[in-house]
Formats: C-alpha cells, structure tokens, sequence
C-alpha cells in the first residue's frame, strides 16, 4: 500500500510527497519504534518528514508528524549495513542519518522500494550540492514549527535528542569491544532464532560524517563485494559493451556451471485467524534429514477487521515464533525475508552455510479484492537468486466458495500479470512471476469438489479412493482445460482432502452448513531439474479447520565453476572486442504492420513482434520516442519489453499490448483519437526500425458524458460515429437544439440500477465483493450493444459495472464546475440541496436518482450489511471528482456533502 498518501493528506498545497517508506528507528539498548519517513518537496527544496503511526498508514488520521530533516549542506545519509549482516542473509538495509550533530540510526526493509527511497533522496541532495553558494531557507517549514511540539526544522531531532546521545554513547562502547563481540556474534547466528536479534545488536563502526565535496554518491555502502560469480552476473550493467558481455555470459552459462540438488521444503497453512496452540515440528521437522530451504506459507492469520488496517498483528510475530522452533533441529537456519498482506504471510528461511549465495531477494504484494484493492484475498511473493538459479515463491489464497472457481481463475490471472519485482537496473522493464527460471506456487487455491453430494465424497474419501476422487477436483479440471496453472505440476495427492474439520479435531465440518471435503490447500511448481519427494498433510495439528500441508522438492540449481568462469569471460571479451570494430547490429521483424480489430473498453489485446538477430554481433534495442512526443507510444498502447538485449542468433518476443482505460477513452469514443501509431525500435550503434499499430475502436457508454448519452435512444454502437462526435461537440453548449427530447438520464445507468433493485436489494456485501472480469464485458457489451435485452451476470459483477461506469465518465456526475461550491456548503442540507438544483438537468436527473437507489438500498440494510458511511465514502469518490489530488479535507467534506442525501429525502 503506499502510504505516502496518508503523508501527502497532512501537506499544505504545493508541498507534494515523492515517496514514504516504513522503517525502523533504532534506539537505545536495542529498542525499536516504527516510523513513516516521507521525502517532500516544495518549490525546489526537500525535506525528510518523520511521522509517528498507529496502524498501517492510510489517511492522514493515522499518522502524527514528529520530526522534520532538512536536505540540506548539513544533511547525509551513510548505509551502515554490515558485511556480516549481508553474507548472511538478505537483510533489511541500515542507514545512519545526519544532520548538524545530530544522527540517528535507522532499518529500512530489504527490496527495491527502499532503494528507490534513497535513490530519491540521493538525488534531492544532489540538488542542493549543484548550487553550493546557494543556501536553501527552508522558510515554508516555519508553520511546522508552531505545531510539532515547538521544535523547528533545525531542531529536527530534538524530540528524540535524549535518545540519540544514548545511541552514540551506546555506539562508541561497541566500538571500543567490537574485537569481542565478533565471536559471540558468530556463535548467535549458529541458532535459529538468533540471527535476527544479532544483526539488531551489532551495529558496524560509524564511517564518520561525509564532506559535502568529497562525496560522489550520497548513499554509500559499507557492504563486502559480492564474492560469487551469480552475483556478479545480476549486477546492474549499463554500458552497451558491458550488457553484450552479460548477455554472452548468460547465453553460454552451460560452459561455466554444473547442477547440484538441494532440498526445499514447501509448506501451506490456512490457520483460521488461530494463535499457535501446538508444535510445529511434526509438519516442518516430518523429514529424517534437515531441508536446505523453507518456504512457509499461512493464510487468514488473523480474521478480525482491524488486521487489514494494522501493519503488526500480534499473529504475525506468534507464528512466525513457531515456525522457527519448528523447523528441522539438525540443522540451523537463518531467516532471509518475511512478507505479509493481511492475512497472507510468507516466510523464506535458509540453512546457514547457503545463505552467503542467495542475492538479489525482492518480495511483493497483489490484493485482489474489489476493484483490486482489497487485500483480504490475492498473494505474496519473494524471488532470489540462489547460486546461479532464479527462483520465484508464491503463497496465495484465492476466492471462496464452491460455485466461484471462475473467480478463482481470475486471481490467479490477476496474480500473475499484476505481480512484478522491479530490477536490481532500474532502467529496465519489472520482472514478472512467469520470467523466474522456477516458480514455486503454494497456498488455500480455495478449489472445491464438483458434481457429488457430501456423503458421496465422504464415503470415497473412507474407501481412499483419492484418485477417483481427484477427478471430480476443480483444480485438476481447470489445468486439464489450460484455464489456469498451464506449464506447472502438481504431484499425486493420495492424502485425505485438507478442508473442512471441526477445529481441534479430525472430524468433518458438522456445522450447520456443513460444506463437502475439499482440497483447498495445494502445492505446484514450474521449471526444470525439479523432482517432489513427498506431498502429505500433517493431520497431527489440529489449530486450524484446515490441515496443513508439506511438499519436499529437490532441485538442480545451477552452480559457478570459477575457472570455467574466468575461461568463458575472456573469450567472449575477445570476441566482442572484435565483433565491435567490424560489425553493425542488425535484426529481422516477425512484421513491420499490426491490426488490432475491435477494441473495446477495458478489454486487453495484445500480438506478438518477434526480433530475430541475424547479425554478427549481439545487440541492444529499444523503442524510443517520435520528435515532438513526450513517450515511445500512444497512452492505449505499451510496448513489454520496451528495450532489451539481444545475443547473436538470438531471439525475443515482444508483447505489443492494448488497453483502454477511463482516461484514453473519452477522445477514442469521440473520433477525436483512432487506433492509429508508429513506433521506432532504434539499435544502438544500428538503424532504426517502424512499426506501424493501427486497428478500430468500439465505442462506448464508458467513458461517454452523460450529456451524449442522454440524447442517444439507441446503443452506442448502433450510432454513426459522425453523430456521436456532433453530440459531444454540443454537450458543452447548454443553449444547443436537439431535434428530439432528451432522455432523462442515460438508460445504461437506469438499467444496472433497474437490474439490482429488481434482483440484489438484499444482496449481501454488495459494492464491496467483486464480480468477474468475463462478465463485466458481457454487461458491457450488452450495454453498449442493446443484446441482450437484459443485463447478465451476477448482482456483484453489475454492481461493480455501475462503480467502473461513473468512475469512466469524462465530467462527473456533479460537474467540476460545482465542486467548489459543494465543499464550501457541505455542512448545510438545504444549501447542499441548493447546488444540486442548480446542475445541468441531465447531471441533475443522475444525482436523485442514484441517491434515491442507494436510500432503498439502506432501509434493507439488516440483508445486506450497507451502511450510511460506507455508500457515502464509495460514492461520494464517483460522484464528487476533483480535477487535481484531493487533500483529506476535501474528501471528508465530499462525504459529509453526500451523506445528506442518503439519510433524508431532499427531493
């Protein structure tokens, strides 16, 4: 989530957040506290806001400004991470700030959203130090230093200045017993649940403060060189020769390494929200020898409301506790990345003697909730880099309810497209699941059983008939029909199904519902040299309604001989070096033209440009942008990869891919915009190449005013485009002549409303669950269309339709001209009335209407779980658009002004 939102919500106007990160702040006798740091900007000149927090930051209300840093000729952030630290394990980064004498000690967490936080920062310092004679005031930081605890910006630290000359004092004594401490530190991280509380107590001897003119980078290192060749190859080359090297190496890796097999242990547990109440080492210990790896996974860690807005749910902490006194004790390990969304917790542990060969660890985040911003269901994801492998894991958990798996197939698509890790280069395109060399998938996938009634599948599972059984699993029908996991494996399930039993016990779900044994819990994996051991549930926990469930894989992971190494590097140095001064870069094209046909809404397409390189040295593409044009392509079309590498020989496949949105829509519908570009793919040291993209627009009700559509009896695409850009030219002219009357409002919006007050005013969880992506194109195409006469899919799907409608439409429903006015009234009910009366009469129509619909909506609230707040704030969002970034203020009095009409009738 990105919470420099809730920052930005706290900032006056012009002053503009650039990026936040959570961190924590290291204090005296190793006590830890959570901040929000957020890099702001105005007018020039940075600022560090350090804020403190309650919960997960999402609004202003969650946050409280402590300290303000000027990024000043006084400022300087040093990366104080240890080598041991990193040989280790992929530990999060430790950075000391600096300002006049003061300093203070902060963990910021391992992945590239911290790097891309100091690389801001590095660059606003860069800003002040082009100008030295030029010294910053800092003057708008002033009305700060009325508010934060009489502190000034020079006075950054003060809060926490008694703090900080413990930690200095605390430091010089580790200084001065460093000597000592190195053995106890190695002897700490020998054990399992000592090696995160090493790396908190050993703090690296402080580099000193940096010159302003001495310094190239503002962010240094500490950190040892990488010693392993994999390393060497994932660095960040930007050079052409450099990355013709890189390539060469990668294409001959075969030259210089050799496989060798380890052992993973992969593991699934949906805990049911329950604190650990038993052992876990008859799951995680269920082997005779210790695994090289742990990939853990839990789902629904905790149930309650709060967990999705908490950052540090006690269960995380509690489970993960467990997991380590579980693991194999014949060996020991050490805890390389944890990461949590909601419920949702992976956690990658590593054996001590590997960790110094895993690099390059990232994790990610994808909630696929409605309108894909819920996170109570979706996935968490960590990639690395084990020796010279690439290796992804995901934990998920998919959409409930046996009827769902088409919900199910959705996230799991959602997952795999959404899902990407950004580059150790930042230049280049984000990585995503399917490009790692191996994917690792675990989770509650949440399939069912099919077609057979509780008692049948009872009666199988008894006589163990798992195979007979297995043929009637969603899961296996869905890969058998290529809907999902296409590529992946699964080994044969001959254990009993891992859902539902009464909790404390092995007894079947003898609830009221009483819902039919199912294999929700499962485990997969794509990619080669991969060999499953052993696939079982545990039944011996009982936590839980579901079982846990293990898989031990052994996989070849390809490892550097150093001098065949050395051996292949300096041939292909040789090689190029030669390649270089005799040869052009050259490619063949799969086709210079493309047509995209029919394009609609929110319905992605995409074709395939092959390149070919048939010269005599490898190459370096990318698409660059026209004369005159801010970027390589139009805003409806992305070009995946949009720049790359090229071997000898070699060939790629790009992803030319389509998509229209709320924001391309309105001119495409208009004629204004056709399908029409032509990209230049330019060779370094080559030619360049055209590719020409064009195909035909569908228009549509979305993102169509609702002006247009109020004139328009027929569907849309039943309309010459002609007369459709005739009707919006005249839509802002309110004197305009229409040979007939207006509708009074657009009959698309009265038929999704006509559609749930009919069929879903007792809808349970409606506007908040989400509907199918594949129906929201039948209700569209139905809308846009006139066929069928009557709108299909499910209630939640055309609830969700309505919300995308009106956030798709070019002017909202109260026009920008009237937000102002409705922000300065939104405490007065007649004067909020007033406005309202005063809108174009079709806008006006829309309004009632709506509110009308969402007032019926509430008087049935006991069904389905609505209330007054909850509409206010989804609908006052659609409805009450501004054309620049609301603040807090505005949106509070957007809902304030809206709730009006939902709790009495204004008409």
């Amino acid at each position: 989530m990105d919470q420099s939102v809730a920052i930005q919500e706290t900032l006056a106007k012009e002053e503009n957040c650039i990026i936040a990160v959570q961190c924590v702040v290291l204090l005296v006798d190793n006590v830890t506290e959570s901040r929000l740091l957020g890099l702001v900007e105005f007018k020039g000149e940075h600022a560090l806001f350090v804020y403190t927090h309650r919960r997960m930051a999402i609004t202003a209300a969650d946050v409280s400004l402590e300290d303000i840093i000027p990024v000043s000729h006084d400022f300087a952030v040093v990366e104080v991470s240890s080598p041991d630290d990193l040989a280790v394990v992929g530990a999060d980064t430790r950075v000391r700030v600096s300002f006049q004498e003061e300093e203070l000690e902060l963990r910021l967490p391992f992945g590239s959203h911290s790097r891309l936080f100091l690389s801001e920062v590095n660059r606003a310092w860069s800003d002040v130090c082009k100008s030295p004679s030029q010294v910053p005031k800092f003057e708008w930081l002033n009305k700060y230093h009325k508010s934060t605890r009489g502190q000034g910006a020079k006075q950054a630290f003060s809060p926490l200045g008694a703090t900080l000359t413990k930690i200095s004092q605390n430091r010089k004594t580790e200084k001065s017993s460093r000597g000592d401490k190195k053995g106890s530190v190695e002897e700490e991280k020998s054990s399992n649940s000592g090696v995160e509380k090493s790396r908190a107590q050993t703090r690296p001897e402080s580099p000193g403060k940096a010159s302003v003119e001495g310094r190239d980078d503002l962010v240094r290192s500490s950190s040892h060189t990488p010693s392993n060749k994999s390393q060497m190859l994932a660095m960040p080359q930007f050079g052409l020769r450099d990355n013709l090297i890189r390539g060469e190496m990668m294409k001959n890796e075969e030259l210089y390494t050799y496989l060798e097999c380890f052992s993973f242990f992969l593991g699934t547990y949906n805990v049911n929200g329950q604190t650990p109440k038993q052992s876990l080492r008859p799951w995680l210990s269920c082997t005779p020898s210790p695994p090289d790896m742990y990939c853990v996974g839990f789902q629904e860690l905790d149930l309650s409301k709060e967990a999705f807005f908490f950052n540090d749910t006690p269960k995380e902490h509690e489970w993960m506790r467990a997991v380590s006194e579980g693991l194999h004790p014949d060996a020991k390990y050490a805890l390389v990345k944890l990461v949590r969304l909601v419920g949702i917790m992976l956690l990658f542990y590593v054996k001590k003697e590997h960790a110094e060969f895993i690099s390059e660890v990232e994790a990610e985040t994808v909630g696929t909730g409605i309108m894909g911003r819920m996170g109570n269901k979706g996935a968490v994801s960590i990639r690395f880099r084990f020796h010279n492998s690439d290796i992804c894991v995901v934990n998920s958990h998919l959409a409930a309810h046996i009827e769902e798996y088409e919900r199910r197939n959705q996230d799991y698509k959602e997952i795999c497209s959404r899902l990407q890790f950004r580059h150790l280069d930042p230049t280049q395109p984000p990585l995503t699941i399917m490009k790692h060399s191996m994917v690792l998938w675990l989770g509650d996938l949440n399939y069912r059983i099919s077609d057979l009634d509780v008692d049948h599948v009872k009666d199988l599972i008894t006589k163990k008939e798992f195979e007979t059984l297995h043929t009637y699993d969603q899961l296996k029908r869905q890969i058998d029909e290529e809907a999902v996991f296409v590529g992946f494996v699964e080994g044969e399930i001959d254990f009993q199904p891992t859902y539902k039993y009464d909790t404390g016990s092995d007894k079947w779900d003898t609830s009221e519902k009483c819902r039919a044994p199912a294999w929700c819990d499962r485990i997969l994996w794509k990619g080669k040299n991969i060999r499953q051991l052993h696939y079982q549930s545990h039944m011996a926990l009982k936590t839980s309604d579901h079982k846990p469930v293990s898989s031990m894989l052994e996989i070849g992971i390809k490892i550097v001989n150093d001098e065949a190494y050395k051996k292949t590097f300096e041939e292909i140095v040789r090689t190029i070096d030669k390649l270089e001064n005799e040869c052009i870069p050259s490619v063949t094209l799969s086709q210079p033209e493309f047509l995209f046909k029919d394009v609609k809404f929110m319905q992605h397409q995409a074709e395939t440009l092959s390149l070919y390189n048939d010269g005599q040295v490898p190459c370096q593409f990318e698409f660059i942008q026209k004369l005159d044009e801010p970027t390589y392509c139009k805003p409806w079309l992305t070009a995946n990869p949009p720049k790359g590498f090229l071997t000898q020989g070699g060939r790629v496949d790009i992803e030319l891919e389509v998509f229209v949105n709320r924001s391309t829509a309105p001119e495409l519908n208009s004629g204004r915009q056709q399908i029409e570009d032509i990209l230049v793919l330019h060779l370094e040291r080559g030619k360049d190449y055209f590719v020409s993209v064009s195909g035909n627009y569908l228009p549509s009700c979305y993102g169509t005013s609702i002006h247009t559509l109020c004139q328009l009896r027929e569907p849309v695409q039943d309309m010459p485009q002609e007369t459709i850009r005739e009707l919006i030219e005249m839509s802002g002219d309110e004197n305009a002549v229409t040979t007939e009357k207006p509708l009074d409002i657009p009959k698309e919006i009265w038929m999704m409303v006509d559609h749930l007050f009919r069929n879903a005013i007792k809808q349970e969880d409606l506007f908040q669950q989400p509907g199918l992506r594949s129906e929201f194109e039948e209700i569209r195409d139905c809308l846009d269309t006139g066929m069928p006469d009557s709108l299909p899919g499910s209630n939640h799907s055309v609830a969700e339709a309505l919300l995308l409608f009106l956030d798709a439409l070019p002017e909202p429903v109260v026009p920008y001209s009237f937000y102002q006015q409705c922000l300065e009234c939104c405490s007065n009910a007649s004067q909020c009335k007033k406005v309202i009366s005063m809108l174009p009469q079709c806008h006006k129509n829309v309004f009632n209407y709506l509110a009308a619909f969402l007032r019926e909506l509430l008087k049935n609230s006991e069904n389905n779980r609505l209330d007054v707040n909850m509409l206010a704030t989804i609908f006052a969002a659609l409805l009450l658009r501004s054309h620049t970034k609301q603040d807090l203020a505005e949106k509070r009095k957007t809902q304030e002004f809206f709730h009006h009409f939902l709790v009495q009738d204004l008409s």
